[in-house]
This record gives C-alpha cells, sequence and structure tokens, in this order.
C-alpha cells in the first residue's frame, strides 16, 4: 500500500509561482508513472501532468503547457510540480497520484493522496 502526502499548497497572486511536493511511503514509486489532477470547485477532477519513472518524458493538459513543470526524484520517493504563471483559473484543489502502469499515456491511477489546496488571487 502507497501513501502519498502532498504539500505546498498555499495563497498566491496572479503570475505567482508555486512548488508542490508528493512525498511517498510504502512502496517505492520509482517503477511506475505519476502524475497530478487537480479539482476546481463545482468542477471534475482533470488531468494536469504526468512523468514516467525516470523522468525523461511527460505530458502536460494543455491549459498548463508553458507554465507547469513536473519531475520526480527517486531517491527520495518524490514527485514535484512547479507551477509559474499562475492564473485564477488554476484555483483548484492538487492531487497526487500513482500508478501501478509504466506507459506515460496511462489514464489508470491506483492511488491519491489527500490534496492540497491552491488559490490564485487576481
Amino acid at each position: 500500500q502507497v501513501q502519498l502526502v502532498e504539500s505546498g499548497g498555499g495563497v498566491v497572486q496572479a503570475g505567482g509561482s508555486l512548488r508542490l511536493s508528493c512525498v511517498a511511503s510504502g512502496r517505492t514509486i520509482s517503477p511506475y508513472v505519476m502524475g497530478w489532477f487537480r479539482q476546481a470547485p463545482g468542477k471534475e477532477r482533470e488531468f494536469v501532468t504526468g512523468i514516467n519513472w525516470s523522468g525523461d518524458n511527460t505530458r502536460y493538459a494543455d491549459s498548463v503547457k508553458g507554465r507547469f513543470t513536473i519531475s520526480r526524484d527517486n531517491t527520495k520517493n518524490t514527485v514535484y510540480l512547479q507551477m509559474s504563471s499562475l492564473k485564477p483559473a488554476d484555483t483548484a484543489v492538487y492531487y497526487c497520484a500513482g500508478t501501478y502502469r509504466t506507459e506515460l499515456t496511462t489514464t489508470m491511477y491506483h492511488y491519491w493522496g489527500q490534496g492540497t489546496q491552491v488559490t490564485v488571487s487576481s
């Protein structure tokens, strides 16, 4: 059983930056794809970004391309999300997610963190 704990959320002004962290425990995440999702009030949870096991292949939702960067440190069992040029539309609860799949295109995520709130003020 893998547990994920996110941190780094908060309130930031539009145009600002935040860095989210996701620490995994209970099992190594190194062979598997990891991702970030978000859910805004009144909306469904949506995919934000994913990263393959080595960190050399990533994919992003169109809405965050060029502004967000996902990375991972397998020695620390940790995944990061660097968010820049933040917009009010980025306001949401951000969830770290993991899968036992290895293909980056997977839509099947098996375990989730509790989420961290990101609020972008205008």
